[in-house]
């Protein structure tokens, strides 16, 4: 199956997305990867998201998504679960099916025996405790922290490096939400690697974009299915 990605939300979140698909497909025993990547704009996806402009900003991926049908892609993903918050709309125009990095959470919190998880990510992300989608999984965050904690995320996502005090707060946000009775903590911003990469917090991690890059990879595979997926 080839494989479409939209890219660029942000540039560093785009290369982890690609060297884990890659590695994933190979550990599958796929010969050749089929995908593309397209290039979206962050500073766009920034400012519709914190509007709350999802019609708008969903057609601004339209034209990314149909590009990638045009190159043969099957299905389109997005790097970013902060694109996320403009799913439906996306999804109701696409030429496309839009393969979820947010549906496939909840079971694999369920497989992995973890009842409640601590969120980190963009302000909406922890806000709507993704997007409401945990139907079997309590989720927790700092909602005195939201703001604080979601702009440093969007400025680690812009600027594609994490400083060491933006690393700390967030190891720090986590370790709190460990003892406020997290079974772990969800990286639920695809940039958090820059944060959490190589690191030993003391706490269970689950990074959301292994999750997706699992479904992408068994699709590529032929071990799953479109229409198992969007079932």
């Amino acid at each position: 199956m080839h494989i479409g990605l939209i890219g660029g939300i942000g540039v560093a979140a785009t290369v982890v997305y690609y060297q884990r698909l890659t590695a994933a497909a190979a550990a599958r025993g796929v010969p050749k990867l089929e995908l593309t990547i397209v290039h979206g704009e962050i500073h766009e996806l920034i400012r519709n998201n914190l509007a709350d402009r999802r019609a708008e900003q969903a057609q601004a991926f339209l034209p990314l998504v149909t590009r990638l049908k045009d190159a043969g892609c099957d299905c389109a993903a997005l790097s970013s679960l902060g694109a996320h918050f403009c799913f439906d709309e996306l999804a109701a125009m696409s030429p496309l099916p839009i393969v979820s990095a947010v549906a496939p959470l909840d079971a694999y919190f369920v497989d992995q025996g973890i009842k409640r998880v601590g969120l980190l990510g963009t302000r909406v992300v922890m806000r709507t405790r993704l997007y409401g989608q945990l139907a079997r999984t309590e989720a927790l965050a700092l909602d005195d922290e939201i703001e604080i904690l979601g702009q440093a995320y969007q400025d680690v996502a812009v600027a594609g490096t994490c400083s060491a005090s933006q690393q700390e707060l967030f190891l720090d946000a986590g370790r709190r939400m460990v003892a406020a009775g997290a079974d772990a903590i969800v990286l639920a911003g695809t940039d958090l690697n820059l944060a959490f990469d190589g690191q030993d917090p003391g706490y269970r991690i689950v990074d959301a974009l292994d999750v997706h890059v699992a479904l992408l990879a068994d699709l590529a595979a032929g071990r799953k299915t479109l229409s198992g997926v969007q079932s």
